[in-house]
């Protein structure tokens, strides 16, 4: 098998040539302050998880570089975003919905162009396969899309007066002020915009650091940035994230801080923050999703959803299934049929038809997950499926651990990996306190069709996770759906519409419903005397 594994890495010759890179991508360009800046101090390679081959030698593939700034540029992108809120005077945040949304169409026009470009440094940088690399990039357009439409319903319903009470009002949302917005290495387009687009739309000021990698692949849109957006609306740095983003958290004029990571980095750097209690922060976090396969689920439907939701994109997704636990009742039946189906899943390089299984893009991450499982088998684990856990340089072989018990680490701890941990239970209960006592609370999966049993585990899991899911996969999607967390998973609750809302406040102007006061408020919505105070309506 690790013979195979390293032929999985391609000759440089057989690499098709509509996806090769040829010359590695230098970048030393950087965004702040609408000009496109030229750095001219070191630089960060950037090593593709896709190794090559050469005769008889293996090689990593380099495929560019990005700039290693410092806390000087940082603070001077920080500068700009401060500037252009200007306290909520800017230009940016003072400019009127239709005008912010022509400026988001104009940046979504610009990026479609990218896409061959975007995609195939999706597949060089973290091995996303080709038909996830498109999926993650036109889904991104779609949000953008779909962000606009749920922007303009949000603003009609404000385009009202209200009365209450002998009271008069207008309550619209408007912007928390300058945002600092950091997005995953597994999602370094998508999610990253689920959290960039909506503090631009709603008139925020942002500082935006690419993912630490699938970092290059935003090179393609700095252009397009520059030229949608006013001067300091978004600026873009790059370097460690420890010099750069702890400056920035540290002079305390950071007014939201939108990260997807781990909790203790999130907290890490909120601690930084002088006034943590103005620090409005939308966070995605660690999670480990259980599913809960019980005795009278569909096996066919359990082992099918459970291999996607464990091992799609190698299992790299915060909304994955981390962990199985199967009644011992079926346990035979659904371990032959889960490793007939991980057998299936074809290993090769991101580019390849039908390919399920690339290499891991993290640094240490196979040596990560060799531990995980050496640390199972000494508790009393087996590797259940042939050639498990098997790697060769980044390429990691699925391991299906059974039976998992709570002494060893992949019981608790995120392997963000293709490690499938299969817990064998009796009662419901065992599952029931393992979603209790747990550290995450982000989803769980229920596998069965008695309806009694289904409801019962449901409604012991309502106060625990954010999503539970019957008989299909944890999953973020689709969009329009709330996504959050609880525990250590998640701060704030992120969806097409509930974006809009995390990174803007209610406002309203009020008075006593008297003639003299609605003269006044009548003449200026009929002037057109007050941006703020209008009943226009977009269509």
């Amino acid at each position: 098998m690790n013979h195979l594994l390293t032929n999985v890495f391609p000759e440089e010759s057989s690499i098709p040539d509509q996806f090769k890179i040829s010359d590695t991508l230098e970048q030393r360009e950087y965004l702040i302050d609408g000009e496109l800046k030229m750095w001219t101090g070191p630089l960060n390679p950037v090593l593709s998880p896709v190794f090559t081959k050469e005769g008889n030698s293996i090689s990593q593939k380099v495929i560019g570089s990005t700039p290693l700034l410092t806390s000087t540029e940082a603070l001077e992108a920080l500068d700009a975003a401060v500037k252009a809120y200007d306290l909520g005077h800017g230009f940016w945040p003072t400019l009127s919905v239709t005008e912010r949304i022509e400026h988001v169409e104009k940046f979504l026009a610009a990026m479609r162009l990218k896409r061959d470009e975007v995609v195939k440094l999706l597949m060089w940088e973290i091995g996303k396969p080709l038909k996830d690399s498109e999926k993650e990039f036109d889904r991104t357009c779609d949000y953008i899309v779909e962000t606009i439409k749920a922007y303009k319903e949000l603003d009609r319903n404000s385009a009202k007066l209200i009365e209450e009470q002998g009271f008069m009002a207008q309550i619209r949302r408007v912007p928390l002020g300058v945002s600092l917005c950091m997005g995953p290495y597994n999602y370094p387009l998508n999610e990253t915009f689920t959290t960039l687009i909506p503090a631009l739309i709603m008139g925020n000021t942002v500082v935006f650091k690419p993912a630490k990698y699938g970092v290059l692949l935003i090179r393609p849109l700095l252009e397009a940035f520059q030229t949608s957006f006013p001067a300091g609306v978004i600026n873009i740095i790059y370097g460690r994230g420890r010099e750069t983003v702890g400056a920035l958290m540290e002079t305390g004029k950071i007014d939201v801080f939108a990260f997807i990571g781990t909790n203790k980095g999130a907290n890490d750097l909120k601690r930084l923050h002088p006034k943590p209690h103005r620090l409005k922060a939308i966070l995605g976090l660690d999670a480990k999703n259980p599913a809960i396969v019980l005795p009278d689920a569909d096996l066919d439907n359990a082992v099918s959803e459970c291999i996607t939701g464990s091992l799609s994109f190698n299992g790299q997704r915060c909304t994955a299934l981390k962990i199985l636990f199967v009644h011992k009742s079926i346990l035979p039946y659904f371990l032959e049929k889960f490793k007939a189906e991980v057998k299936k899943l074809k290993p090769g390089m991101p580019w390849e038809a039908g390919v399920n299984l690339t290499p891991l893009p993290e640094p240490g991450k196979v040596e990560y997950l060799n531990g995980l499982v050496n640390d199972a088998r000494q508790h009393g684990a087996t590797v259940v499926n042939e050639h498990g856990g098997e790697s060769a340089e980044t390429f990691f072989y699925p391991a299906v651990l059974y039976p998992v018990n709570s002494k060893m680490k992949i019981y608790y701890e995120e392997q963000f990996g293709p490690v499938v941990p299969i817990v064998p239970y009796e009662t419901d209960e065992e599952a029931i306190t393992y979603v209790l006592n747990s550290n995450f609370g982000q989803q769980v999966s229920i596998f069965g069709t008695d309806s009694k049993r289904v409801a019962k585990l449901m409604d012991a899991f309502v106060n625990q996770v954010g999503r539970i899911n019957l008989n299909t996969q944890s999953q973020r999607g689709p969009d329009t759906f709330p996504f959050n967390g609880r525990k250590d998973s998640a701060e704030g609750t992120l969806s097409i519409a509930d974006a809009l809302r995390v990174f803007s406040i209610r406002t309203l102007v009020a008075t006593k419903s008297t003639d003299s006061n609605k003269q006044i408020i009548s003449t200026i919505i009929r002037n057109r005397e007050s941006a703020f105070l209008s009943t226009d309506y977009i269509f």
